[in-house]
């Protein structure tokens, strides 16, 4: 093979070596990574005691994670995705686990999956099992405050209340008529470092 023929074929070699990613440093430069977070969401004993008294439960499923002191529960709900701007009211950031509302009177239940906080319509929404719609089931009130620290973004809501549309589907999937519009439930502190 001619010189020339040699140094197209190494040239081509290389070429391609580096589109597909198979040199070091193109690996090294393309390795991305993922959102990173938590929303913690403390429901307080007022509302702990109502939804008792009426039967209803509510369980996060994981890998979300729950934990109970001073007459409260906070459940953790770890991000998983996501391309938010919570200071500039833009995207989204997705949650992991999945939330359980059971009925004990008439042994009714929904499960929500695919939890996901609207930064611009300011509203955290759930695709109820067997769904494909998501529905708003809780809205950051109160004194709220954003930040951000760096790369990290913050929220804090002191009060999370019912969706009016969450009240109506829980509702009728529950076969209760418990949940209503602007329902306080406790509060949310959610952190949210974006990917790469």
């Amino acid at each position: 093979m001619a010189r020339t023929g040699i140094r197209l074929a190494t040239t081509g070699a290389a070429v391609v070596l580096a589109v597909t990613g198979v040199g070091g440093v193109a690996v090294a430069d393309t390795t991305a990574t993922a959102p990173t977070g938590n929303a913690v969401i403390t429901v307080d004993g007022a509302f702990l005691a109502k939804s008792v008294l009426k039967g209803i439960v509510v369980v996060p499923l994981t890998p979300a994670t729950a934990a109970a002191a001073n007459n409260a529960i906070t459940a953790t709900f770890p991000v998983t995705g996501g391309a938010a701007n919570i200071p500039s009211f833009s995207g989204d950031v997705q949650l992991g686990g999945s939330l359980l509302f059971f009925n004990v009177t008439n042994g009714k239940s929904v499960v929500f999956k695919q939890l996901d906080f609207g930064v611009r319509s300011w509203k955290i929404t759930a695709v109820p099992d067997g769904g494909t719609n998501p529905v708003a089931l809780l809205d950051p009130l109160g004194d709220t405050q954003v930040g951000r620290t760096g790369t990290t973004q913050s929220l804090t809501a002191s009060s999370l209340q019912v969706d009016a549309e969450g009240a109506q589907y829980l509702d009728k999937a529950l076969g209760t008529t418990y949940f209503t519009g602007g329902q306080s439930v406790g509060s949310l502190d959610l952190s949210f470092t974006p990917g790469s």
